[in-house]
């Protein structure tokens, strides 16, 4: 399936990305519903990472705008009390909230999001927390299929015929799942196998290569873009899209800096970046930065 993506992520201030085949928005941060206008319509379930505002703000201009029975779905980590605290101000404010659906969800929940589709959950390392407490998360968004099993490939169509009357087809068939695009949320770099095998993963870059984010990173944990390439480089990726820089860096400091470490680390795949400040549309067919 090709995917439309309307995006935007500013670290501190804004983060949301928008799926449009499927409805889905990651994320809401503030301007979500001004940067798709009509278009916010269409969302149907809404993956909200963690609880820091820039991530969540947006809810209350899109809920007002677009509720209406069953709609829109919001999922968020089950630990998080500021999720019900908002849910409990926005319905006492606008009537028109008592529609919305707040999920408390945890790490390897699945949700189904449209037929053949469905978004797990993953816990990241975000916000500080004991084991078993879900505070802060990533999700996947994967595609099923239905295929033969590996011993019914070979076989004609008059015999595989009369197997489906014998075994039942659904007997002969297994689900294989694509990992059709990975969604890091605000994360520290630690497990490499989270992302392994996404055909497109978007992960947060906030710093670039050395810089010291001591000042501004006091609690919870983030990555930098040299630590982000250099997973990249060792894992299987087909598409790299890198978001949630601060605002202190130009693009031109931003690609500068992706080159360097392309060369570095010898990666091929292309890199597209959601660059602070701007709303990418269709990002998918945006020029990679290394092309």
């Amino acid at each position: 399936m090709n995917l439309t993506i309307t995006a935007y992520s500013t670290a501190l201030f804004s983060t949301w990305i928008f799926i449009e085949e499927l409805g889905i928005l990651l994320d809401a941060g503030d301007g979500v519903s001004s940067g798709l206008l009509q278009k916010s319509r269409k969302i149907k379930e809404i993956f909200v990472t963690h609880p820091d505002r820039d991530h969540l703000m947006g809810l209350f201009q899109l809920n007002a705008l677009n509720a209406r029975e069953g709609f829109p779905k919001i999922y968020y980590p089950k630990d998080c009390g500021s999720f019900p605290a908002m849910r409990d101000f926005q319905t006492k404010f606008d009537v028109q909230n008592k529609f919305v659906e707040w999920n408390p969800i945890q790490h390897l929940s699945e949700i189904p999001v449209r037929k053949d589709f469905f978004i797990q959950a993953i816990r990241n390392e975000h916000i500080n927390a004991p084991e078993g407490v879900f505070k802060s998360l990533s999700y996947k968004l994967f595609e099923t299929k239905q295929k033969l099993k590996l011993e019914y490939l070979e076989l004609d169509k008059k015999t595989l015929q009369n197997l489906f009357k014998e075994k039942g087809k659904e007997n002969m068939l297994e689900t294989v799942k694509t990992n059709i695009l990975t969604y890091s949320g605000d994360t520290p770099v630690d497990d490499y196998e989270k992302w392994n095998g996404s055909k497109i993963l978007i992960h947060e870059a906030t710093f670039l290569e050395n810089s010291d984010d001591s000042k501004i990173n006091k609690s919870n944990k983030h990555s930098k873009l040299d630590e982000v390439l250099k997973m990249v480089s060792e894992i299987e990726v087909e598409q790299l899209v890198l978001n949630h820089f601060s605002s202190r860096y130009y693009k031109e400091d931003i690609d500068k800096n992706i080159l360097e470490l392309c060369k570095k680390y010898k990666i091929q795949i292309p890199i597209r970046v959601i660059y602070p400040g701007e709303i990418h549309r269709d990002l998918l067919n945006q020029e990679p930065v290394n092309s």
